[in-house]
């Protein structure tokens, strides 16, 4: 019954959303017909949930972890130790992360309709092989002894397979969403890539973490399978590439690419184009440091609760209980401020928003060090972690910050024609971040030790020897800042003047 009260409240959440969407005015120079905003609605909603449920396929290593690391690997430790979980995770972010030098120039040419198809049906089949992988090491299956005792090695070949066919994903939706979207309403677009990589952390960690503690460790990897399975056929029907495949009138969205009605360039152009261009170079500075921040806290605050909780008691508080529920709601409300921020006050800027969205992740930071070794606090019978409330708000702004960059700038400074390679620039420039953070934490944090009992032991259970993990989010934090206010009044520019629909 628990869960089916977080998920009422998201509803509610997204309800409230929408209706205050609803009541906006209407972006300047954009009329839309009622038929064409209810076919736009069946373009982004079932490929945004196929999004949602990548986050689920990919997140689902991290939720496998407490699970794993309780199984006893070829060395006598814990199967999936912290050391452990941070190579693999490296493995996929920077898989993820180059793989979008092929699969932006892809999804470009081909469109990002076949890219979520391939991206879905790829995750879905990696996955798969992670599931069957886990249910052998449980039941003695085929190949158990040779995947216990070479564990890391095959689930970071099988974790990098997954990664590359997820980098799909964000593309896609960018690139599908393009010409449907004008210029001056894409921050409300925003918005909408901001709750659904919400409701994907949320379906990921709260639903990730049931599927563990009541149905089973290989379904945490098959479930997602299934859904990645139903929602591919969902896109395969309804998902076109631009209005005028679904019947309607293409429009100017007065993006980069406005007036050009030329060829399509080769990647090697598109590339140099947009590495040559300082606005979007900038941009993807901005998504590493939001690569980093975005997973600093996702991955490690219940990982930190749990190691620390014999001195802290953090585990099973609030927050630790419904940490997908919360990230989903922070998620929601740091995207929609951030979209309509954007549209209605910067004039449809997205720079200001960033950096004013990244002074709240650097001060949360500041404040998550001075207070994080602080035990649970008890008020009648109801606990709540100081540090846990702030890794929410550091996520919230995070999260409205790499909606807005990722899922907006991409369009606007790459142009419909060009978004592909756009996005695969920024985005991989977000998990070459993660990537830095995975390494970096799997080096500086430290690892677990266990006595004869099997009992969590030594240092990673004084919260003293975790002070690298609200440092580090300090400094790449201000960094964040700094390269946000250098983007403070950029706007795109087409060949020619922008026109309406």
């Amino acid at each position: 019954m628990e869960a089916y009260g977080e998920l009422l409240a998201i509803l509610i959440l997204l309800a409230v959303v929408v209706a205050v969407i609803a009541r906006l005015p209407k972006a300047e120079a954009v009329d839309h017909s009622k038929a064409f905003r209810r076919r736009r609605v069946m373009n982004w909603l079932p490929l945004g949930l196929t999004y949602a449920f990548l986050y689920m396929a990919r997140y689902n290593l991290k939720i496998s972890k407490f699970a794993f690391e309780e199984m006893k690997g070829a060395d006598g430790g814990a199967l999936m130790g912290n050391d452990d979980f941070g190579f693999i995770f490296t493995v996929g972010v920077w898989v993820y992360g180059s793989a979008f030098l092929l699969n932006g120039p892809l999804t470009d040419r081909f469109g990002g309709r076949k890219a979520i198809l391939v991206g879905a049906g790829g995750s879905a089949i990696a996955n798969l092989m992670m599931g069957l992988g886990a249910w052998s090491l449980l039941n003695q299956g085929p190949g158990h002894a040779f995947i216990a005792d070479n564990f890391v090695m095959v689930y970071s070949v099988l974790y990098g397979i997954n990664m590359y066919f997820q980098s799909f994903g964000a593309v896609a939706v960018v690139k599908c969403n393009a010409p449907w979207f004008h210029v001056n309403e894409r921050g409300v677009f925003g918005a909408i890539f901001g709750i659904l990589i919400s409701l994907g952390i949320y379906f990921a960690f709260d639903w990730g973490y049931y599927i563990v503690g009541n149905i089973g460790l290989a379904e945490v990897f098959l479930i997602p399978t299934a859904l990645l399975a139903i929602f591919w056929v969902f896109d395969f029907f309804f998902v076109q590439n631009s209005p005028g495949e679904a019947g309607f009138e293409d429009f100017d969205t007065a993006d980069a690419s406005s007036g050009d009605d030329g060829p399509q360039l080769g990647p090697v152009a598109v590339f140099k184009k947009m590495l040559t261009n300082p606005i979007i170079v900038t941009i993807a500075l901005v998504e590493f440091c939001s690569g980093f921040i975005r997973q600093a806290p996702m991955q490690w605050y219940r990982t930190f609760a749990k190691q620390t909780d014999g001195m802290l008691h953090l585990k099973g508080d609030f927050i630790y209980d419904h940490w997908g529920m919360f990230l989903c709601v922070a998620g929601i409300s740091g995207g929609v401020i951030a979209g309509i921020i954007s549209d209605r006050v910067f004039q449809s800027r997205r720079g200001p928003v960033a950096a004013i969205l990244y002074m709240g992740v650097t001060l949360g930071s500041v404040a998550l060090y001075f207070i994080y070794d602080m035990p649970v606090l008890q008020i009648g019978s109801f606990s709540l972690a100081p540090a846990g409330v702030l890794a929410i708000i550091v996520s919230m702004c995070v999260i409205g910050v790499h909606g807005m960059l990722s899922g907006t700038a991409s369009m606007d400074f790459g142009g419909r024609k060009n978004v592909g390679v756009a996005v695969g620039i920024i985005d991989g420039f977000v998990y070459l971040g993660t990537g830095v953070m995975s390494l970096t934490y799997g080096i500086v944090l430290p690892s677990e030790e266990f006595d004869a009992d099997g009992k969590l032991t030594g240092p990673v259970t004084d919260p003293a020897n975790w002070s690298a993990w609200p440092i580090s989010m300090i400094v790449v934090g201000a960094l964040g800042f700094l390269l946000a206010t250098r983007v403070w009044n950029a706007k795109p520019k087409g060949k020619k003047a922008a026109g309406g629909h």
